[in-house]
Parts: C-alpha cells; structure tokens; sequence
C-alpha cells in the first residue's frame, strides 16, 4: 500500500493512501459509461425534436464534442476533484503539496489525457502510476496532483482507539469537545501516532500548531506543557461525550 502525506488548512500532516491503479481504471470506465450514455441520450432527444438533418452536426459540434472532452473537467472543478467515477471508487484528486487544487492545476492536468489515456490507450498512465513515488500519470506529474483514496482500506474507528465503557468511570476534562466531528478527532490520533513513529522537529511541530489550535477551537488557555496528553485527552472526553 503507498501513501502520500498530505497537509490540511490547520498545517496537520496526513497519511493518505494513494489510490490504487485498479480503482482509478474502474472509476475511469465508470466514467465512460455514463458519459456514452448521456450522449446517447442528448443525440436521442435532440434527434426525436429535430430530425438528424444539418442543425444535428451544429448541436454535434457545439453540444455533443465538449460534453465528450469536457466531462472529467467539469466534475473535477465543479465536485471538488471528483468526477461520478471517482466518488463511486472513493478516489479524489489533490495536490502533492497539500494545497487543494485550483483551476489552472485541473486544466494542466486535463489536457494531458489525450497523451496518458487516449492516444496510448492508457498504456502511459498505467506505466507512470505503477512506476512513479506518487501514483502520478504525466498529467500529475505536471500538475503536481495525484490521486488518493477518500477512505482508508480498512476504516478507523474511534473506539478502536481507547477502551472507555461509561462516563461513570471517566469524567471529561473538556466537555466543549463535543462540538468537534469525528473526523477532527482522527485528526488528532494521526498526529500523534506519526510523532510517536517520527519523533522530528517537523512532526514536533506539527503537535505544537495542533495544540495551539485545539486550545483556540475550544477556548481554553493555551498549553505549553504536555501537549501530547493534552492531544490523547481531547480524544477520551470526545468519545466518552459522544458515546
């Protein structure tokens, strides 16, 4: 399984899992299918209102084509890096960096799958996603995008990260932790196991940031000691509260 390490908006660096060339080929041919199909039934209505006579090669050339060449665009811009095919296999499109995709990264991007998909029969994509740190085709590589999975392979649960069966026996801390999600809580457990894994200045740092931003989140005084059992702490009264 590859990974790629993602930062988001609060500088908190993620693991993600990369999305497998096999999940990206069914997406693609998800994809295809439904794009032929809403041609199919453009050119259908079109031809049952108007007949097939010249006015269909205009509504060919105007309508038809730039749905064809345009589709996975649109939904990438439009659906936050996810065409219908994508959603379906839990695959988004993101940067190498971090950052989320912006319009001229998704166009770069777009206009090389002629080379990596079509006119080599997705031989180049195949080859470059299998070969390349970061599953990137060429497209990717230029765009400095790649392609992850939205959900891990095997889901993490929070009660799989602490065993704590009634609030009888634990009284939270910080019961304005509750207003966090879920998913902010998940947050906080990568952190600390990628410190625990990597104990850098980096990752240090990392904990530094997430602390200081817990404590602003949930207006409380800043912490400048223990940060980590602070971090291990805002996880057990969220569970205990959310239970």
């Amino acid at each position: 399984m590859r990974t790629a390490e993602i930062t988001t908006a609060q500088n908190v660096i993620i693991e993600y899992e990369l999305g497998l060339l096999k999940d990206r080929i069914m997406a693609f041919i998800l994809d295809f299918i439904i794009l032929l199909a809403a041609i199919f039934l453009l050119a259908f209505l079109f031809i049952t209102a108007f007949g097939a006579g010249d006015a269909y090669g205009y509504f060919t050339y105007l309508v038809l084509l730039p749905v064809f060449f345009f589709y996975s665009l649109f939904w990438e811009v439009f659906n936050n890096g996810q065409s219908i095919g994508k959603m379906a296999l839990s695959i988004r499109v993101v940067r190498v960096n971090g950052n989320k995709p912006d319009l001229s990264d998704y166009i770069l991007r777009w206009s090389f799958r002629m080379i990596d998909i079509y006119l080599s029969v997705g031989s180049v994509a195949a080859i470059l996603i299998s070969s390349g740190e970061k599953n990137q085709r060429l497209g990717g590589l230029l765009s400095n995008t790649t392609v992850v999975k939205v959900n891990k392979s095997v889901p993490l649960r929070l009660a799989d990260i602490v065993k704590i069966s009634t609030r009888d026996q634990y009284e939270p801390k910080y019961p304005q932790v509750a207003r966090l999600r879920e998913e902010d809580m998940l947050v906080i457990k990568a952190v600390i196991e990628r410190y625990r894994r990597l104990r850098n200045p980096a990752h240090r740092q990392v904990v530094i940031d997430l602390t200081a931003h817990m404590c602003e989140v949930l207006d409380i005084p800043p912490i400048k000691k223990k940060r980590l059992e602070f971090l291990k702490t805002l996880i057990k009264d969220y569970i205990v509260l959310t239970r």
